[in-house]
């Protein structure tokens, strides 16, 4: 989210106290209203049951990250969106701030009823990780946090996918160090998943598109042991300004992406310079992108201070809406390029790639990841308990709120419970293989004697 940026430098200068003592997770009953296929990762794709899904749809935070608050938590809110993200053809949504401590049972159900499917982002600005004092940030009262968001809408069969983290990394060489702490939140949170028994829905990072670490932060976040890797990667990628295929540099992109071994989308796409045409949906959707990509996300819905919007709210609570130019632009291109038939030439298995090295990018020197704080381990048997929301006391800073202790030893972050599924009716136990689970490679987990650096145009510097 363009306007995010800072928020973990805002973030630490705000209050908090000691660590959170949350009581035991209460198990949700099933939603029965809206239900829609769940969608799983096989390979280096998308499933929604047997045929291949591709992601078409939009950012979503009207008011933006100033307003601090959940459209999905709102229905008001959310029942208005839906209604144009009927007209826009969408079948997907990112929200990045979360109530936890609220109920969205009727705007899950509602998005459902309307084929969309949610991605939902863990952090916000209030618990996040800080890019650049990232150690005291990884703490018991933020992955309690992060656990109590899993609670909440692991239950929905319309919940795609969680991300961990949104650009911690950015152009700075030093935020490249907050990649360690991550990469264990993603881990932690693909453990609580299947600990708490829950569907396997997919982890994964949304970064910045840097070409200095680019290809770094990809491989990162898929080397190591299988507990440790993300489900997907996903970046936000501004180099397509009204251009072409090869103009943007995607073609690159696309070949040096060609075998990373896990999906990959656009978690933001759309330059506003030379004016915007949403061209990207025709390359996402045709067969020079399919093998590699499984679509994206349009930065973004509603419209902002930063004028990435196609959409103008007056009030964020309102029943207003007033179409901009975009709108219409994005519809007729999504309606023009529907998803491809067949399997778009995924690859069936996946494989983890070499561990990047240190270099004058890249300053992580270790394999190792930091170990899940001790105050949060009983967070993965007992439940997070209820969610500190939108209002609490925030975490970067707490005192006594309980950090990692030191690295942890590969396979860390196993599931050993046998917990029956919560949430879903539908739900794959955490210790069966679901039909559609991925395969996996093994290959060499460092690369040693050679550094891979890859520079590609293009890119869009935050």
């Amino acid at each position: 989210m363009r306007s995010l940026a800072l928020v973990p430098v805002l973030a630490t200068m705000l209050p908090s106290l000691g660590t959170a003592t949350p009581s035991p997770t209460v198990a949700q009953p099933p939603t029965k209203r809206g239900s829609l296929p769940v969608v799983s990762v096989s390979g280096n794709a998308f499933w929604q049951n047997d045929k291949r899904f591709y992601i078409r749809g939009v950012d979503y935070q009207p008011g933006g990250s100033s307003a601090m608050a959940d459209p999905l938590a709102d229905t008001t809110i959310c029942s208005r969106d839906i209604d144009q993200f009927r007209k826009l053809g969408i079948n997907t949504i990112r929200v990045y701030i979360i109530d936890n401590s609220a109920k969205h049972d009727e705007c899950m159900g509602k998005l459902a009823d309307a084929g969309i499917y949610v991605i939902v982002d863990a952090n916000n600005p209030l618990y996040s990780i800080n890019r650049y004092d990232p150690a005291p940030s990884y703490n018991a009262k933020y992955l309690q946090s992060v656990f109590a968001t899993i609670d909440e809408f692991a239950k929905y069969e319309n919940t795609l996918a969680f991300f961990s983290g949104n650009e911690v990394v950015n152009d700075v060489v030093n935020s490249t160090l907050a990649a360690r702490y991550v990469k264990a939140v993603t881990r932690d949170m693909r453990r609580y998943i299947g600990e708490r028994g829950y569907r396997r829905v997919p982890v994964g990072y949304s970064a910045a598109d840097v070409g200095s670490n680019r290809r770094q932060q990809a491989d990162w976040m898929n080397c190591g042991s299988e507990d440790e890797r993300s489900d997907f990667f996903a970046f936000n990628d501004y180099s397509w300004c009204n251009s072409d295929f090869r103009t943007a540099g995607w073609d690159q992109k696309v070949k040096n992406f060609s075998d990373y071994g896990l999906p990959i989308f656009l978690s933001e796409y759309g330059c506003l310079t030379n004016g915007r045409d949403f061209g990207e949906v025709a390359a996402l959707m045709s067969d020079k992108m399919t093998s590699v990509y499984s679509g994206g996300l349009m930065y973004e819905y509603a419209m902002g201070d930063n004028g990435y919007g196609i959409a103008k709210i007056p009030s964020v609570k309102g029943s207003s809406v007033q179409k901009l130019d975009g709108f219409e632009k994005f519809a007729s291109a999504l309606a023009a390029n529907p998803p491809p038939e067949g399997d778009g030439g995924f690859v069936s298995t996946t494989h983890a790639n070499a561990c990047p090295t240190k270099d004058a990018n890249w300053l992580i020197d270790t394999t190792l990841l930091p170990a899940i704080p001790e105050q949060a381990k009983m967070l993965m048997m007992e439940g997070a308990g209820s969610g500190p929301g939108l209002g609490g006391d925030g975490s970067q800073n707490a005192v006594d709120a309980g950090t990692s202790s030191g690295d942890a030893e590969q396979g860390s972050g196993t599931v050993t419970s046998s917990s029956t599924p919560k949430g879903s009716e539908n739900a794959a136990p955490a210790t069966s293989t679901p039909a559609n689970a991925r395969a996996v490679v093994k290959i060499p987990l460092v690369l040693t004697g050679m550094v891979v650096v890859l520079t590609l145009g293009g890119s869009f510097l935050l």
